[in-house]
């Protein structure tokens, strides 16, 4: 690549870069998905909605492992393997949420190793987990 093409492509790449706008809002940055409401869409006519503690939780908890696909809007947080702090074996996971409440039954976390699924025990230990952090983030938040 000569020098002149090179510099339009780094003179446009914040552009570029700028115009897909609200990288954070996807919660890539740890965020919830949005900052004073629900993420919800219109989706076929039926509103989708993710409860954005249990969101900014599961990112919490699972901060560990490198995200590989994220969707705020469907409450889908696909992970590729990682290994804990502490621990020897590595773990991916998939975190579904899929109700804008505050309860156990809109969190559904599937925890897999290299060998395959994790126990049940351990996958509810993650599970109870995300939802103690997602209550102590709303008691910060002050909105009970």
């Amino acid at each position: 690549m000569t020098a002149m093409p090179r510099r339009l492509v780094m003179a446009a790449l914040p552009l570029l870069l700028a115009a897909c706008g609200g990288i954070g809002s996807l919660g890539l940055g740890g965020s919830a998905p949005n900052a004073t409401q629900e993420a919800t869409r219109v989706r076929g006519g039926e509103v989708v909605a993710v409860n954005r503690y249990l969101w900014a939780a599961s990112l919490d908890v699972l901060d560990f492992l490198p995200i590989s696909a994220i969707d705020p809007y469907t409450g889908v947080i696909s992970t590729g393997y990682g290994t804990p702090p502490g621990g020897g074996r590595a773990y991916r996971a998939t975190v579904h949420i899929s109700d804008p409440a505050l309860d156990a039954r809109a969190l559904s976390v599937a925890l897999q190793t290299s060998s395959g699924p994790v126990s049940a025990a351990t996958a509810r230990a993650v599970e109870d987990a995300i939802l103690t952090r997602a209550r102590q983030l709303r008691v910060q938040d002050g909105r009970l």
